[in-house]
Order: structure tokens, then sequence, then C-alpha cells
């Protein structure tokens, strides 16, 4: 594994840059001030909201690349690089169906807010890990038909996978549909995914499949480990990804991101 090559790396955040208290580690900012004098380039990709992430990464969330909502938006400081919108109706005709599941919650994205119309204080509490500028209102219909959604995040308490996708599985032709944790589903436009996003980014820096480092753990991490010849799974991954990525590294609790990019700051000195 050659790492010299290596100009940009690109990390997800849930289960993969965060540990399981939602945390990024100290050291990983040390080694970011180490990959910016080697001039290596650093962005954040996740299913959160642009504000929650860059929440997580303060101290540097004007110097780092940002893909958030599974690729719908990715900005540089305050500059919008993409953005992505679902259709109107494809957020208005999903959203009845949604309600159908049991103990099922549903996210609203806009580029600056989250919207939900669940009164349940236990997930709000929940939610707001994931979302720090939010709105709950009395119907979610209404505000699909006048605001611009960039995805649709559905929740469950048990799992997104064994409750929520069977039930919206058929309807893959009209939505892009991705299991983004245990409890998490998005959907999105269907040229709305991390690895389109991620292409985006390399296509302004210039920079090639071959030159990028990706790290990832869910199903919404696909596209992206794709898009890198450094793709690492974490220990701690789906099955799926395990199988998708190139390398693996150790678990999000154990410092899987930092101890790859302790080797990539060695090569590199």
């Amino acid at each position: 594994m050659d790492l010299s090559k290596v100009k940009l790396v690109v990390s997800d955040m849930d289960g993969t840059l965060l540990n399981s208290k939602g945390e990024v580690s100290a050291l990983f900012f040390d080694l970011f001030k180490k990959l910016q004098k080697q001039n290596i380039l650093f962005c954040a990709a996740s299913g959160r909201q642009y504000h929650s992430i860059v929440n997580k990464l303060a101290a540097i969330k004007d110097e780092i690349y940002v893909i958030a909502e599974n690729g719908a938006i990715a900005k540089k400081g305050a500059e919008v690089l993409l953005l992505k919108s679902l259709n109107t109706k494809k957020v208005t005709d999903i959203i009845p169906l949604l309600r159908n599941i049991k103990d099922t919650h549903i996210v609203l994205c806009s580029q600056d807010t989250a919207y939900i119309e669940s009164k349940d204080e236990t997930f709000i509490n929940l939610f707001q890990e994931y979302y720090n500028n939010f709105k709950i209102v009395d119907n979610l219909i209404e505000i699909a038909e006048t605001t611009s959604i960039l995805k649709i995040a559905a929740y469950h308490f048990s799992s997104s996978e064994e409750f929520i996708y069977p039930v919206i599985k058929h309807l893959t032709a009209d939505y892009l549909i991705k299991i983004s944790g245990q409890n998490w589903l998005d959907l999105s436009d269907d040229k709305a995914n991390k690895g389109d996003a991620l292409k985006e980014v390399q296509k302004l820096l210039d920079i090639s499949k071959e030159e990028t480092m990706v790290f990832g753990d869910y199903h919404n991490d696909i596209e992206m480990l794709q898009e890198a010849t450094y793709s690492f799974a974490m220990k701690n991954a789906h099955r799926d990804i395990t199988v998708i990525a190139n390398y693996t590294t150790e678990s999000n609790n154990n410092f899987g991101v930092e101890r790859v990019l302790e080797k990539l700051v060695q090569v590199h000195s």
C-alpha cells in the first residue's frame, strides 16, 4: 500500500471518525494539522446536517470540505459547491407511507433547517445529536410544499433495515434509499449520494481516485468508497462495507481512522 500518492482524505462521521459517544478525538485534530502542513486535504462526508458536522469539527470548519445530507449538499466554508433537492411531489408522496410505519419518525432536511412533526420527547432528544438547526411543525406535507427538501430521514428505535426498508424498498426507481445506520434510513434524489458529491469535489480539486483515501462503515458510504483506491472499512462496519472496501482498519472506538492517518503522515514526512 503506497500512501505517498494520497492528496485527499475523506471520512464518514458516525461509526467512523466519531466514537460511540459522538466525539472527535484530540488526536485527529493534531493529525489534521500535520496533514495540512503536508498539503493533504480533508473532507467530512456524512448523512448528518451540515451544521451538525461543523459543530463536531468547529476548530477546523473553515479549512475543510464538507459533504452533508448524504451528498445532497457540499460546502467549503460558506461556499456551496453542490446542492441537489428532491422533487416536491416525491416528498409529499412518501410522507403518508412513512407515517404509517409503526414507531417511525420523519425528518425533512432543507439546506439550513430540519423539520419534524414528532412530539416524542425521547426521539427529539436523540435527534438533536444529528440536527443542530430544527423546527417542530404540525404538518410536514405543508413544509414540503413550500420548502426545498434535500433529504428525508426516517428513524426507527429498533432497526431501520428491518422495519422501514421492507415497506419502501419497492420505490428504489423513484428515490435513492440508503440504510444509513442501525436506526436511520435516508431517501434522496437518485443523484444525491456521497460518491457523486465526492466526484464533484475531486474534479474541483483535480484529485484522482488513486490520490483519494476514504473511511466508512455503513451503506450510505458505498458509493464514496468506490471513488477511492485507498478505501477503508472500519472494524465495526456493516458486513457489506467490509466486502466493498479495499482495506480495513480498527473500530471507531479504537482510533481506526487516526491509526491510518498516522501512517499517512509518516509516509509524507
